[in-house]
């Protein structure tokens, strides 16, 4: 079985078991997460497609840390004009189980 879910402007396809990383939220490891915006249900031979969201669906999924994706570089140069700048970003994450589609 499995969902496709919207998370902070983003969609993921989601099975049980699956380990995901979605943007930074508060919660400690050990918690449990769940999502409300569930756009589709399939699996089985049964497909149910969600206008703009299926009813009464929701996927729990518990939290195992918080982790920081990989570095970017980001690099300003304007020519002639002896201007040089660089700078690096590491975005954080959530790092999350999904335990159960319902």
């Amino acid at each position: 079985m499995y969902a496709i879910i919207a998370d902070s402007g983003r969609q993921f396809k989601v099975e049980e078991g699956q380990t995901l990383e979605v943007d930074l939220r508060e919660a400690n490891p050990g918690d449990s997460i769940t999502f409300d915006r569930v756009l589709a249900v399939g699996g089985d031979g049964d497909f149910r497609l969600g206008t703009p969201e299926v009813d009464g669906a929701s996927v729990s999924a518990k939290v195992l840390d918080q982790t920081k994706g990989d570095k970017i570089y980001v690099q300003k140069f304007r020519r002639r004009k002896n201007s040089k700048r660089r700078t690096g970003h590491r975005q954080k994450y959530t790092r999350v189980r999904i335990e159960k589609i319902a």
